[in-house]
């Protein structure tokens, strides 16, 4: 064994590209966030003559806590409210809608889901100006809920249409098997669409809480008072009249950039669950 073995380990050759290139990757995605955070350390002058690639000489937190006084922490939980619930109505509505394609073959339900599937072709940009006389109409102008309804509408087709092809995956052996138990359709959902879609709901949570989160076309349209702007727009009134407080905008950016790095750790960590205990079994 010991004479076999030694040709084998003269063919293993260290390659130090893929080592090189994931180092460069690692330093060009990470180093805006150190640049974030070390900015946002910084005074208004020590901005102006410290250099920007080495840490503060004097590094302060002062920029957070003048963000924390103008009311930085009401807009981040306007935010969350809006990309929390939003995220679960859409999960909640392209999980059963998802179901209902893939077990349905009906015409009726297959030309519904390609007239859904239209909407993945029409911007927000295009669509704005009928949504917000739909909002007026509706009487949700300036409210939070008038900011999660269009959400979820715009997000519905893509995360419908990625759902319909994981759930498509599912061996019909085990629709039947469990219907012949009696199982009804919520059960269906429930202990068999849900554990085994994990992945698949894990990726397009994250997907849509991001594209909500960052959305800064609709608190610009649909809101006007200050104590229902969210995050993007509030970020903006951080501008001085005459002048740009460069670490303080540095600061507010960070907090809200938090939740979206803290959501990505945790995030792929139940996504690799979700497909450990999905289909690997």
């Amino acid at each position: 064994m010991e004479k076999e073995s030694k040709p084998i380990l003269k063919k293993i050759k260290l390659n130090p590209i893929p080592f090189i290139l994931g180092l460069l990757w690692l330093v060009f995605s990470f180093y805006p966030i150190v640049y974030l955070f070390m900015t946002s350390l910084r005074s208004q002058e020590g901005f102006l003559t410290d250099s920007p690639w080495l840490p503060p000489k004097n590094p302060t937190l002062e920029n957070y806590t003048n963000i924390f006084k103008e009311g930085i922490l009401k807009f981040f939980l306007n935010s969350l409210i809006v990309s929390i619930v939003s995220v679960l109505i859409i999960i909640l509505i392209t999980v059963a809608c998802s179901y209902v394609i893939v077990r349905t073959k009906t015409k009726l339900v297959q030309t519904t889901f390609k007239v859904l599937l239209i909407g993945l072709a029409i911007p927000v940009q295009a669509a704005i100006i009928p949504v917000y006389i739909l909002i007026i109409k509706l009487g949700l102008y300036d409210t939070l809920i008038g900011l999660i309804l269009p959400s979820v509408a715009f997000l519905v087709p893509l995360t419908t249409l990625i759902l319909v092809n994981f759930i498509r995956d599912i061996p019909n052996s085990l629709y039947e098997s469990m219907q012949l138990d009696g199982i009804s359709h919520f059960g269906l959902l429930k202990h068999l669409v849900f554990p085994l879609s994990k992945p698949a709901i894990m990726t397009v949570a994250i997907y849509d809480f991001v594209q909500v989160w960052n959305n800064f076309l609709f608190p610009l349209v649909l809101t006007q008072s200050e104590d229902k702007q969210l995050l993007p727009l509030a970020i903006v009134s951080f501008k001085g009249e005459f002048s740009i407080n460069v670490p303080l905008l540095m600061a507010a950016v960070m907090v809200s950039g938090l939740p979206l790095i803290l959501l990505y750790i945790f995030g792929r960590k139940y996504l690799l669950k979700g497909l450990t205990a999905g289909f690997s079994k």
